[in-house]
């Protein structure tokens, strides 16, 4: 879609950041009340009916003209994609035993970087040789295999209790959910940097794609491959810090991740030429999945599994809000003080943000290893 508005509508920042808060700006509103639907719904029929209805909705896209009818479309698929998230969490935890959890966790991570590698640059080759409408048929039919696969599953879990159902109940547990997050301090804070590294982030994500058509010179298999570049530094991050996740707290991982954010900002706005713009987006996913990965391994491995619903729903709130917040500033200020300097000043931003978490942690958070976390981090 930012491939169209951008190298076939010539869209302005502005349009194609209205896309993407009309997908990003439901599930911050939605995705924490869903999760405590998911916790006491059928999963396995949730994220069938939602791989379903997706379906539709992708299929709409190709008779959309103009970023009115997308940003419709976008506000509903949200919304549906507000509810398979924490139902495929709940899902994970049920189905797979509680020693091959991380195991999963990090497959399932793998697995999502490399599409995240292939499919951008797939994306770009298939739009310049065939135009979007092949990308909608193609993710159409993603859903509905998709479907198919959750089928045949097996997801049993214990049945909630008629009386649990209620209004007053359901806002209880609304209440209870968010309140674990919160008074637990190795989640909270790491909850809390992820939702600062996306505010930051995404106040220039959308502006990539102009930035590659007007100061690159390139079109959109340019903007294919150079997004691709995030899942490669994905993969290579994610292989780094399973080696290093023993070695200390989590929420020094998560700071070296919010620098690394930084840094690929600032190479995105100190040099203009191709091959910086690929390091660039390459350090970025690098970055990422040393923020990432700390903070759903925690979410896994220390929820109660009646709350996974609701925490994990929390957590994708956390970081759609930071993100519309972010979007929302983007396009007014590459418009006012230019693309590049807004990659300039997230970097600053991030770069003084991971400095001064670790100061803050120097005295508060004690060098302790994965088995003590818990312990040291839990009031």
């Amino acid at each position: 879609m930012i491939s169209l508005i951008t190298f076939r509508w010539h869209g302005t920042p502005v349009q194609v950041t209205t896309v993407t808060i009309a997908f990003v700006l439901p599930m911050a509103i939605i995705s924490p009340i869903a999760g405590v639907f998911v916790d006491h719904l059928n999963v396995k029929r949730l994220m069938i009916a939602s791989d379903l209805i997706r379906a539709v909705l992708i299929l709409m896209l190709v008779f959309t003209h103009n970023v009115m009818q997308i940003s419709a479309i976008f506000v509903a698929l949200s919304s549906v994609s507000s509810f398979f998230a924490p139902a495929q969490s709940v899902t994970l935890r049920v189905i797979v035993p509680q020693e091959g959890l991380l195991a999963a966790n990090a497959m399932m991570m793998q697995a999502f970087y490399i599409v995240r590698l292939l499919s951008p640059a797939a994306a770009g080759a298939l739009v310049a040789w065939l135009t979007e409408k092949s990308c909608f048929y193609l993710d159409v039919a993603s859903f509905i295999f998709s479907a198919a696969m959750i089928s045949s599953l097996a997801v049993i879990r214990p049945a909630r209790s008629e009386a649990e159902k209620t209004v007053k109940s359901l806002a209880q547990d609304f209440l209870a959910g968010n309140k674990f997050i919160f008074t637990h301090a190795g989640l909270a804070f790491v909850f809390i940097a992820m939702a600062v590294a996306m505010f930051v982030l995404s106040s220039f994500s959308p502006l990539i794609s102009i930035y590659i058509r007007d100061s690159l010179h390139a079109g959109s298999f340019m903007f294919g491959a150079i997004s691709a570049m995030v899942g490669v530094g994905m993969i290579v991050g994610t292989q780094l810090i399973t080696r290093l996740s023993g070695s200390g707290p989590k929420s020094y991982v998560v700071l070296v991740g919010l620098f690394l954010l930084g840094l690929g900002a600032g190479l995105l706005g100190a040099f203009r030429n191709t091959p910086m713009a690929a390091l660039s987006t390459f350090t970025m996913g690098f970055g990422i999945a040393f923020v990432w990965i700390p903070a759903q391994t925690m979410s896994q491995q220390e929820t109660p599994p009646p709350m996974v619903g609701r925490v994990s729903s929390t957590f994708m709130s956390l970081i759609a809000v930071s993100q519309v917040f972010g979007l929302l500033l983007s396009g007014y200020l590459a418009q006012k003080l230019g693309i590049r300097a807004v990659f300039l000043t997230c970097a600053g931003v991030l770069g003084a943000i991971s400095l001064a978490g670790h100061f803050l942690m120097r005295g508060r958070i004690p060098h302790t290893s994965g088995a003590d976390v818990q312990a040291n981090a839990t009031p």
